[in-house]
Parts: C-alpha cells; structure tokens; sequence
C-alpha cells in the first residue's frame, strides 16, 4: 500500500481495469483520463487546496489490485457532501480540522465505487489503509463521498460512520421514446411539461454535440457560460479552459454538450457525460435569461437523449427537489465518514444518526409528489439506496 501524488505514477490501463472492470457499466468519471486531466488542467494540485495522493495497492510483482481516488484538501469546497458545521465546531473547540482526506471525484457529485477492487480482501486493505493515509499525513479525518452502498458496508466494518443525502434521478424502465415518457405522467403534469417546454424552445434552436461534432467554438461558448455560473455560485469556477480541451481531446465520445442558439448566437448550454448506463448532467450557463430555459437544456433533453441512447437513468447532479415535476425521483446517496478525534468522531456519529432519520422521510414524502400516473408509477425502477 502506497499513496501517490499523480495519476501519471500508474499505467492507465491498470487504473481503468480497477476503476471500469469488463461486465460492469463504465462510470467516465473514475477513468485515467477524466482524473489525470484535473491534474494536467490544474484543476487540482498546487494553490487549488485539492493535492492529489491517492492510494494503490501493489501485489508481491508491483502489479496494481487496488486503488481509491483520494485528495488532501485544506478546504470542504467542490465536494458537495458539506462539512463545514464540523469543520467550525471542531476549531472552536481547539482543534485543527484541516488538512483533511477526501476520497472522491473532484467536484463531481456522481455515485460511484471509490474502493478499487473485485477482490473483498483487498477492500478491506483500502479502507483500512484510508484511516492509515490520514494518521501518516496528518489529517484529522477521512471522508469518502458518494459510495455505492457495498463500499460503505465495507468502510463501516472498519470504524466510519454512515451520511445519508438525497438527489434526484430520472429512470427509464425501458421507453420507446420520449412519447412513452409522456404517457407515464398523470394527466395534468403532462399539460404542464408540455407548456414548459413549448416556452423555453420559441424561438431557439437546440442542437446535440458529441464526438467528432464537437469543436473549439462549441467549447468557447461553453466555457463563458461555465464561468458565469460557476462566478454566482460558488465565487469561482472550479474548472479551467484547459480541462475542457482535455476532455474534448480525450473524452469526446463521452461527451454530450446541449446547446441552444437564437438568431445565430449560442446562448446556453449543457454538459452531460455519457456512461455504461446512464447519462450525467454536469454543468450549464447561459448568457441569456429566459424562462424554462435551464429545466428545458438540462432536464428533458437529457431525459431525450437518455430514452433515445437506451440508458437506464439520468443523473442530473446534486440538489434541487424542482426535478420531481420534471420526472426525477428521490434516491439515497451515501458517504462515508472516520475523524482521528475520537470525540469528534462521537459527537458527528449521533449527528448523522438523527438527520439520515430525517433524510429517510423526506425521501418517503417527495415519493408522493412525483409526477407519474399512479397506474404507471410502477414502471420505475427500483432506487438505489432504497
């Protein structure tokens, strides 16, 4: 077990058969690729409070068998998962709560194994080796972000604590076309969807780019509109130009970027990463406010592209319980959490017990407000983490 500060310190190969194993659906966010071009781009590393070190496992050979994703931060943004409460409470009682570890995409909100192996063996080494990492570098605590649920039953046997959040998915139980989608709705929600998206599309015209479609002007028009939703929301953007020409170079086919034109000039767009069995809505901007807009390029093309593609589900990022009218459903999300105090560890442990309490019915009374005909509610299929 070792920790290391690039990706470009392993065979990519070796990383993508840990991260995308054969007979699995392929997440494009744990590939070499997508992670290495956060490093290349800048957009971790040095003056970003995101260092790189993650953690490999290596056989008696020096072959690779495991590996988690993993970054020391000296802040909580870009993660998604918050902690700044801890963060505060823990100082003003003496303690240092940063640097801290993250295993975790960066700024990627997306469920997806963060325990690199189909050995159970070699799990329970990185999960052990996580609380290792954070006591020989001196971080107070280790936190893994959007688990799939087999990864927090491991990192639970090894001490951490369970989070539970919520986001909101769109699944696709096998729709012929967006048509069929329509008819799963009741009656009124129907209407109203169907009026929603008539106004945001007057007047504009909606165009998809993957692949070999994709060019450097695509990418300048996005890249504005990144910015300015980036600059409102978080203060800065976490991404530079230079990662999405990584990705447009490295990436392409796994990208589809929705943007929307009026009188011949761009004037939104959405980004959306095309994995083994479902689409990810990344990011948006836009330089023009009109009304729908965002729900029209972020929510129901991706549920078109996602029927057209035949993918299971759109996942369209964290947050937001206006999806539900738009055809998302609740679904748990999991995060794993150990804190080197084991004081603080206590005291968040009895935290987390009462909000996942909390988080559960909520989840059970948004149930009731999606929009789908009662008759045809059970197309849907089953939630993960629930």
């Amino acid at each position: 077990m070792r920790l290391i500060s690039t990706l470009s310190h392993v065979s990519e190969t070796d990383w993508n058969n840990l991260a995308n194993p054969a007979g699995k659906p392929a997440n494009p966010f744990l590939r070499w690729t997508f992670l290495q071009a956060l490093e290349e781009a800048g957009c971790v590393g040095e003056g970003t409070g995101w260092q790189s070190l993650h953690l490999i496992a290596e056989d008696d050979k020096g072959m690779l068998v495991g590996a988690a994703p993993l970054y020391l931060k000296n802040h909580s943004q870009g993660e998604y998962v918050f902690d700044h409460a801890w963060a505060h409470a823990y100082e003003r009682a003496g303690g240092q709560y940063y640097p801290k570890l993250l295993s975790a995409i960066p700024f990627t909100p997306v469920p997806g194994p963060r325990l690199l192996s189909q050995d159970p063996t070699v799990r329970t080494m990185l999960a052990n080796g996580l609380r290792t990492a954070a006591l020989d570098v001196g971080a107070s605590s280790i936190h893994v972000t959007f688990a799939q649920d087999e990864d927090v039953h491991v990192l639970a046997n090894q001490g951490f604590i369970q989070r539970t959040d919520v986001q909101y998915h769109f699944f696709n139980p096998g729709y012929g076309d967006y048509g069929d989608f329509l008819a799963s709705l009741s009656s009124r929600k129907r209407k109203n969807l169907k009026k929603e998206r008539k106004q945001a599309q007057e007047g504009i015209e909606i165009i998809h780019l993957s692949g070999g479609d994709l060019k450097s002007e695509h990418w300048d028009a996005f890249f504005e509109f990144y910015q300015d939703t980036g600059t409102r929301k978080w203060g800065r953007p976490y991404l530079n130009r230079a990662f999405f020409e990584e990705i447009h170079a490295r990436m392409n086919e796994d990208i589809l970027l929705i943007m929307a034109r009026m009188n011949g000039r761009w004037i939104a767009g959405a980004l959306n990463f095309i994995g083994g069995d479902a689409l990810y809505g990344r990011y948006w901007g836009r330089n023009t406010v009109r009304p729908g807009l965002h729900f029209e390029l972020c929510y129901h093309q991706a549920i078109e592209a996602a029927i057209d593609r035949g993918l299971k589900r759109v996942e369209a990022g964290a947050q937001g319980e206006h999806k539900i009218a738009r055809g998302y459903e609740p679904v748990l999300t999991r995060s794993a959490h150990w804190f080197g105090d084991a004081g603080l560890h206590e005291a968040v442990a009895s935290f987390l017990e009462h909000e996942q309490r909390m988080v559960e019915q909520d989840v059970i009374a948004l149930d009731g407000h999606t929009p789908f005909r009662k008759d045809a509610h059970g197309l849907s299929l089953p939630k993960k983490g629930k």
